[in-house]
């Protein structure tokens, strides 16, 4: 695939998707998002890829939408800008409920749908200089599509702490809400990133973990009797798979796992 404004590679088993806009501070525009869509899907039909990690180029992880391409929105019919919408919820729900584990390595700053791209991933990783904020009541927009997924990361009280205010919250501080998973020194940010990858996905089944993603998305919406009368059901079809076959047999003839 022939991308403009993404990078896209493979190191051992992880799939690095780069934001490649740096002259725009990575800003989403709808070429941007297509890529990105393409790059993910790209990443789930490779059996050699495990995890991918999610970077950007330049100083700034992303802005979030490029205000120029906003302002062409402006003279959009309501179906026009409904479709451009459900193209960038169409991403957000890729990386959110994608099989395979995502990381997102946050190198700078990461602003309104920049920030919701970083916290959509399962784990994120920050630089102590980078900022998270969705900024979007600050010019009269709705931080609409990052909300869904916000509101099931962080709480109700926090995300309304983030999302009403629009104010910039510093690295540590996502941390301590939970909102990213590490804070890491720039230096060590890719070799710490790509080392927690590798050693995921070497002890852990690729099939164990797409199931535990898929449970994971889906339960919270269920009554509990409906979650419970799920919860059976994947343990019993997670009998079956092989890799619950072969990890067992390992176990039992204390064999080393190799996944």
């Amino acid at each position: 695939m022939d991308y403009k404004l993404i990078q896209y590679l493979v190191k051992e088993s992880a799939a690095y998707i780069y934001l490649n806009r740096p002259d725009k501070r990575n800003a989403f525009n709808e070429q941007l998002v297509n890529e990105l869509k393409s790059a993910f899907n790209q990443a789930l039909k490779d059996d050699q890829v495990k995890a991918v990690i999610l970077g950007g180029r330049g100083k700034v992880f992303s802005a979030g939408a490029d205000l120029a391409y906003l302002q062409g929105l402006q003279k959009n019919t309501y179906e026009e800008n409904l479709a451009d919408s459900i193209n960038l919820k169409e991403l957000y729900q890729t990386i959110y409920t994608f099989p395979k584990v995502t990381i997102a390595m946050v190198q700078g700053h990461a602003i309104a749908g920049g920030a919701g791209l970083a916290t959509v991933c399962d784990f994120t990783y920050a630089t102590p200089e980078a900022l998270f904020g969705y900024t979007e009541v600050k010019i009269g927009f709705i931080p609409a599509i990052v909300m869904v997924f916000l509101l099931r990361k962080i709480g109700e009280g926090k995300a309304k702490e983030l999302l009403l205010t629009g104010k910039l919250i510093e690295a540590q501080e996502a941390l301590d809400m939970g909102l990213i998973t590490s804070v890491v020194r720039m230096g060590n940010l890719e070799n710490q990133v790509h080392a927690f990858a590798m050693n995921l996905v070497k002890n852990s089944s690729s099939q164990s973990i797409a199931n535990t993603k898929e449970m994971m998305n889906r339960v919270q919406e269920m009554d509990l009797t409906d979650a419970f009368d799920f919860a059976a059901e994947m343990n019993a079809r997670g009998r079956e798979n092989e890799d619950c076959k072969k990890g067992i047999n390992a176990f039992l003839n204390k064999e080393k796992i190799e996944w």
